[in-house]
């Protein structure tokens, strides 16, 4: 179990697809206009994920290596479909608001890259439990961005009112500009943060002059 619960918190915060692997920028960027359409795109995605990975895993020995990245895309390319009819049948609106990035969920180097580098090596509950991960931190971390712009580029959250009534949205928030400026910003606070941990771990196990956050204090 502890192999499992491993791969789930790598895909969430030590691998995170987004803030850590930086992949997948296209959807990220396009579709983090407001919190519905994140959360939709990226709970859509994991079920490709989920989906892909487990057959992937059941024909690994069966398919030949030749044609392996292939078979891959058609396998990724049957979930996108079924996953697109359904987002068209229940949730036209949210069909609506993704529009291409759907289909483009075929192309997503997460999906493919989990289906060569892990589910191709794997028993199906790892990549189970391999998809889940990389899926719940594709959709924590588009969440995340989508909550920001909407808030400051709307004032709401999930069209709800949040901020006060005198707040003037910054409408470049839901811009491209504001895409990339919260993506960049918020890297580089998760970045101050990995450093700054790492620092301390240096502190703890050996001498302060091996600290980088340390070595420019010491008196000489």
């Amino acid at each position: 179990m502890n192999v499992l619960f491993d791969r789930l918190k790598k895909g969430i915060i030590t691998e995170n697809p987004i803030f850590v692997q930086i992949l997948a920028m296209c959807p990220t960027l396009a579709v983090t206009t407001n919190a519905e359409n994140a959360i939709g795109m990226g709970l859509a995605t994991t079920a490709v994920l989920i989906g892909s990975n487990i057959v992937v895993s059941l024909l690994r020995k069966l398919i030949p290596s030749e044609i392996r990245i292939p078979s891959y895309i058609v396998i990724i390319a049957s979930f996108v479909t079924v996953v697109e009819f359904i987002l068209q049948g229940y949730v036209p609106s949210l069909y609506k608001s993704l529009g291409l990035f759907i289909p483009l969920i075929v192309v997503n180097c997460i999906i493919l890259g989990r289906a060569e580098a892990y589910a191709s090596k794997n028993n199906i509950i790892k990549s189970l439990f391999d998809a889940i991960g990389m899926g719940l931190g594709f959709t924590v971390s588009l969440t995340v961005l989508g909550v920001i712009r909407e808030l400051l580029g709307t004032g709401k959250i999930f069209d709800i009112k949040i901020m006060f009534a005198a707040y003037k949205p910054a409408m470049v928030m839901i811009m491209a500009p504001g895409a990339f400026l919260t993506l960049g910003i918020l890297l580089a606070i998760l970045n101050w943060i990995k450093l700054k941990r790492q620092g301390d771990n240096a502190c703890i196990e050996h001498d302060c002059s091996t600290c980088p956050g340390c070595s420019g204090n010491i008196e000489i």
